[in-house]
């Protein structure tokens, strides 16, 4: 078995975008470097961002459907020196520059699953060819992700999505992105509350995140609407307007705090008394898990990789998609077992950190030649 010790990470998705993929892609960085060595990182040159050391910023132009977004040009940057191995983290243009760079230089690559193309394509196409750019989306992944050593995916749903929807004949672990269970944990949230002026005397439920209509946010205001709780959203996203109206035409008590900073989101998780997650499209759900970090259950969606990152009687409940009975039914649970729930939660952090995740990594990356 050989040691692994720099990875150089390819990934079309990079800071200054704050979502999932790049939370995950800097946390490995800065454990990987306390735990072997370095994790150079090559991405899509962005606005707003000045690359650090070992960063490889490619020129990139602008991606169709996402305009926030960038895509990098396929060539390799001056400067990266051959690494032990390869991990690839999206399977677009950046993606493919970083499976050739290693097969040129002999070296073993690794991809990650963190999203799945096909939900995407519903949000974009619908009708009578919804189906045919669906199979396209899952012929574009196999051809992609059969080109690696090995897959690692973040949950049971997301590598079976993987082996039997897409039917990739390839070899994939489940590894867990991880979270910093340092900084999320359980925290006073006295300040936080009276900041943002939430009130302590009601049943207090929250979802931090984007704002989308792949998010099914409308569920959690029918949810709340005239049963006196309070649901408090952080984020932003192109949903926000459309949400802020069905709060207005609800009986709800709906709270738009806005983005947050990352450094208020401890105490937002801990404020709350149930963390509400109705999206049915997600890979792992981070936000699910750092709320468990911090002592709260979550109500989740029974779909998607939901099923796997909220522990059903654990560490929340999870609800059938459309039903309000059963989500409400869901809520209900989790407030009246709040301290046996809250208690699991905590017993489950050091399965959630990126402590744990790194040492599976490891485990794959040594074992590959």
């Amino acid at each position: 078995m050989t040691r692994t010790e720099t990875v150089a990470a390819f990934t079309d998705l990079y800071l200054p975008t704050v979502n999932g993929v790049t939370y995950t892609i800097q946390l490995w960085r800065d454990r990987w470097r306390t735990h072997r060595s370095e994790m150079p990182v090559v991405y899509p040159e962005m606005n707003g961002y000045d690359p650090g050391t070992n960063e490889f910023p490619i020129r990139s132009v602008r991606a169709p459907l996402y305009p926030q977004y960038r895509l990098g040009l396929p060539a390799v940057p001056d400067g990266l020196e051959t690494p032990d191995l390869v991990h690839v983290h999206t399977p677009f243009t950046i993606g493919f520059t970083g499976i050739r760079f290693a097969r040129k230089r002999d070296v073993p690559v690794v991809a990650s699953y963190h999203t799945l193309l096909d939900d995407r394509a519903s949000q974009h196409v619908s009708g009578n060819v919804l189906d045919g750019v669906k199979r396209t989306c899952r012929l574009y992944e196999r051809s992609f992700f059969e080109r690696v050593d090995h897959v690692t995916a973040p949950t049971a749903f997301a590598r079976d999505h993987l082996l039997e929807t897409v039917d990739a004949d390839v070899d994939v672990t489940v590894v867990s992105n991880g979270i910093d269970t340092e900084f999320f944990r359980p925290v006073d949230p006295t300040s936080f509350c009276e900041r943002y002026d939430l009130p302590t005397d009601r049943p207090l439920l929250g979802y931090t995140g984007r704002h989308g209509e792949e998010k099914n946010l409308e569920e959690a205001i029918k949810a709340v609407t005239g049963t006196g709780m309070t649901l408090v959203l952080g984020g932003d996203g192109p949903a926000r307007d459309v949400l802020e109206k069905r709060a207005a035409e609800s009986d709800a008590d709906v709270r738009f705090l806005g983005f947050l900073e990352r450094e208020e989101l401890p105490a937002f998780y801990s404020a709350l008394d149930v963390f509400v997650f109705p999206s049915p499209v997600e890979t792992q759900g981070l936000v699910a898990l750092e709320a468990t970090a911090c002592g709260t259950p979550v109500v989740a969606v029974n779909a998607g990789a939901l099923t796997d990152s909220v522990i059903q009687g654990e560490t929340g409940y999870r609800y059938q998609q459309g039903s309000i009975g059963d989500l409400q039914w869901a809520i209900t649970r989790c407030l009246d077992e709040q301290d046996r729930l809250s208690d699991l939660c905590r017993r489950r952090r050091a399965m959630l950190s990126v402590e744990h995740s790194i040492g599976q990594l490891t485990s794959i990356y040594d074992s590959l030649e």
